[in-house]
């Protein structure tokens, strides 16, 4: 059986920030970087995170930057959830809001049993 990796997107209109959560419920959360939003870097993208071999489950905060996303990972045989920005959860006094931690917050989400589906 393949271990899963969970991957959380921030989409907008030139660039995606990519988080990747690991397997299991205390999987380690790190930023993976920026990638311009094209269909060509993010198939490097995708080929460059199942290199390892786990299975990738995709989800981003809903909005309109990820239509044309969504339909090219699922097309690419990845499942992918869209997440609804006012039930992720935050910290109290959290109120600092950038690329980088919103992708961070979202990888997460994925591990929600049963939340994985295209």
């Amino acid at each position: 059986m393949l271990d899963s990796t969970f991957i959380g997107l921030d989409v907008h209109k030139a660039t995606i920030s990519v988080a990747v959560a690991q397997d299991g419920r205390g999987g380690e959360v790190c930023h993976w970087g920026t990638v311009e939003h094209r269909p060509d870097h993010i198939r490097k993208l995708v080929e460059k995170l199942s290199a390892c071999g786990s299975r990738l489950h995709f989800c981003y905060e809903a909005g309109p930057s990820g239509y044309g996303l969504h339909r090219q990972l699922v097309e690419l045989g990845h499942d992918f959830i869209v997440v609804v920005p006012s039930l992720t959860p935050v910290k109290a006094g959290d109120r600092v809001k950038t690329d980088r931690r919103d992708a961070c917050e979202t990888a997460p989400c994925g591990r929600v049993e049963g939340s994985v589906g295209t």
